[in-house]
């Protein structure tokens, strides 16, 4: 691309051309199923019942959730169909140059925390998998510093260079590897439900009603969890649609692909959960614990498919997008599969089962801490590509350091202060729900807004950034390939 600056651009970080457009409507529903029916959304759905929902309420919240994040979805995903570019290059837009690597940054730390989750719960699979082919238990006493077993660290090590050997085949294998494993996954579903259904005589959800006094106080909190649970790919999704064959085939894919699916695999988490308590006299949310109780033919199958479905999808969800971001820090010096190798290796020293060691650590601290990070920017973005822009965007000056995105130093202040107002509301609520023994003071108001942490930050920094950017002239555009 003539005029563009080395440090801004490489061939991973280039707008996408017409001859690698080639993802059509049902690669993207492949997508988000094979991202969708995955271990850890299965444990939120489970872990909304542990935390005393009813199956209604879950499937309620969980259901809600998916069709709220969809709208971000659909709303980001659609610059990147239409100009062919990455996330890490279109937060340049509203972020600067030189400042787009903060939220690429903060992206991508969390990426690493969510592909170290998979990793571990794939680790966990094969662990199991071991202790059937043995015939006996696996394990011993936690290591210094690390906090868990040799048996364990030496499964997940085993699972994340595994994962290693699909970074080199770039992310043509993941659009293929997702086509290919979402028709299993979903007969997989169909396969708990029945054994759920067989083993409680025909379990249903429930006469409960949906709407109990208590219910509020669970409900945010759950719902804030479920929306951060997609938070990271609210915002890199262009990383996927910037190759859409056209705008129709994101938008289809996306909306049959996320909310539906995400419901089904709702029924299917919340009825199994419950089904265990009869069958096992104990509610089992892990299912890869579920899976050592099945007889062992069912368990040899659960245990490879599940290992399988692991790599699917944290490959797509967690590796790609920090691949780019990573990649943005430096374009010249890092490539996309530096960028993953980079991710891979983080994902590992932030050691991930501490995450979710309770399903209320994972839900409230985890889910809800970082979706209010990410909430602020998602609103930042949509306000500048829609409102302040209204979808025009002059592409080459996103690859130049002189450019109309580098406002004058590389950094748009207006951006800055508006991540701050979206963020700082929701710091004192996240304090006191990770570290309560030191944070035990902060005000009941912070308390009470941090179960709105998505919505707050996105609120505010979508606000204050509309308000700041009120003079910005609207550029003539080139438009991409995809309208």
């Amino acid at each position: 691309m003539a005029g563009t600056d080395n440090d801004l651009i490489n061939a991973d970080l280039a707008p996408t051309d017409a001859g690698s457009r080639t993802w059509r409507w049902f690669h993207y529903g492949a997508l988000w199923v094979g991202m969708v029916i995955s271990i850890p959304a299965y444990m939120l759905a489970a872990g909304l019942i542990d935390q005393g929902m009813t199956p209604l309420q879950a499937i309620f919240t969980i259901l809600l959730g998916n069709s709220i994040v969809l709208i971000p979805m659909l709303l980001v995903g659609h610059a990147g169909a239409r100009y062919g570019i990455p996330y890490a290059v279109l937060v340049r837009c509203a972020f600067g140059t030189t400042g787009a690597k903060v939220p690429a940054v903060a992206r991508a730390i969390v990426a690493c925390g969510w592909f170290g989750i998979q990793t571990w719960v794939g680790g966990n699979t094969l662990l199991a998998l071991a202790t059937v082919v043995t015939h006996r238990p696996i394990g011993g006493a936690p290591l210094p510093l690390v906090g868990i077993d040799a048996a364990h660290l030496a499964c997940f090590t085993l699972f994340w260079v595994i994962q290693l050997f699909f970074v080199t085949k770039g992310l043509d294998m993941v659009r293929k590897l997702e086509t290919w494993t979402a028709p299993v996954k979903i007969a997989i579903c169909i396969a708990l439900l029945y054994w759920a259904m067989h083993h409680t005589h025909g379990l249903a959800l429930g006469t409960a009603p949906l709407f109990t006094s208590g219910f509020s106080a669970i409900f945010w909190p759950g719902l804030t969890a479920m929306i951060g649970y997609w938070a990271t790919l609210a915002l890199n999704i262009p990383d996927f649609t910037r190759f859409a064959k056209t705008q129709r085939d994101q938008v289809v894919g996306q909306t049959i692909g996320l909310p539906v699916p995400m419901a089904m695999l709702a029924v299917v988490a919340v009825l199994t959960t419950a089904a265990t308590r009869i069958a096992f006299g104990r509610a089992i949310w892990d299912p890869v614990e579920l899976a050592t109780h099945l007889p062992n033919a069912g368990v040899l199958i659960g245990l490879l498919i599940i290992s399988i479905d692991t790599v699917s999808c944290n490959i797509a969800a967690n590796l790609v997008g920090p691949a780019y971001d990573f990649a943005a820090l430096a374009p010249s010096r890092i490539s996309y599969r530096g960028g993953a190798f980079l991710t891979a290796v983080l994902a590992a020293a932030i050691m991930p089962w501490k995450l979710i060691e309770s399903s209320g650590g994972y839900i409230f601290t985890w889910l809800i801490g970082y979706s209010a990070l990410l909430g602020p920017i998602a609103g930042i973005m949509i306000t500048d590509y829609w409102i302040v822009r209204r979808t025009r965007i002059e592409v080459g000056d996103l690859y130049r350091s002189d450019g109309r995105y580098s406002y004058g130093n590389g950094w748009n202040t207006a951006s800055f202060v508006a991540l701050l107002v979206g963020v700082l509301p929701n710091v004192p609520g996240f304090l006191a729900e990770a570290f309560p023994a030191s944070f035990g003071a902060v005000p009941s108001l912070f308390r009470a807004i941090y179960p709105y942490a998505w919505f707050v930050g996105g609120a505010l920094g979508s606000i204050t950034y509309c308000l700041a950017m009120r003079g910005e002239r609207i550029p003539v555009a080139s438009y991409g390939h995809a309208q």
